[in-house]
């Protein structure tokens, strides 16, 4: 459940990280050293890839935000089902994201601990104990990383005090729940999307989700 702490914060975050579309070309200055969005690959309002039907406002874009966070922080707006990866000062990209369930959603500051290609998935044993219909027969093993993996392309594992979370920002098989409260905690993104924030995000980065 909601408590007064949360609302206030989801308000500050709302406040703080009112976005506007960057200037032309949707490009940084110069001093900006990572590579712009490519909408080819991953896709835009413009050009929605193939088979999606999110809204076009979470697809990827480079926004202008006030400058109180350092570039390189990662901050997750649930309400909104938003990720913003900040670039400079007063500039971010933009994700769409799916959420935890309203029971499940994690909350809280946290540090890039691990980033890794096609993860491995095992689900977490209270996953197995909610529903053991769809997840008993992996908790022994787990499963391979690879294209049917539910963790999808990447995982982004979030740390706190040098410990799992076992909460991650992670790919999905299942694209058109961005936008969405579906997960059982953690944060997806399309497959795309999640290698272009990885790819973008150091290790010891500061998380924090809203």
């Amino acid at each position: 459940m909601h408590n007064r702490r949360t609302l206030l914060l989801s308000s500050l975050a709302a406040a703080t990280l009112a976005a506007r579309p960057a200037r032309a070309l949707g490009l940084f200055s110069s001093s900006h050293a990572d590579p712009p969005l490519d909408p080819a690959q991953l896709g835009s309002a413009d050009a929605p890839l193939p088979g999606l039907t999110i809204p076009p406002e979470l697809y990827p874009v480079e926004v202008t935000v006030k400058p109180d966070f350092a570039p390189g922080m990662i901050i997750v707006v649930s309400s909104k089902h938003v990720l913003y990866f900040i670039t400079t000062k007063g500039h971010a990209i933009r994700y769409g994201v799916a959420v935890g369930k309203a029971e499940l959603q994690f909350r809280g500051t946290a540090q890039v601990g691990q980033k890794t290609e096609w993860p491995r998935w095992k689900p977490t044993p209270e996953m197995v104990a909610r529903h053991p219909e769809a997840y008993a027969r992996y908790a022994k093993n787990g499963m391979e990383g690879g294209p049917k993996n539910p963790l999808g392309a990447r995982a982004i594992y979030l740390h706190q005090n040098g410990h799992d979370t076992a909460v991650r920002i992670h790919g999905t098989i299942e694209p058109n729940s961005i936008g969405k409260s579906v997960s059982n905690g953690c944060i997806r993104m399309i497959n795309a999307h999640v290698i272009d924030l990885c790819a973008r995000v150091q290790l010891g980065a500061a998380v924090t989700v809203f």
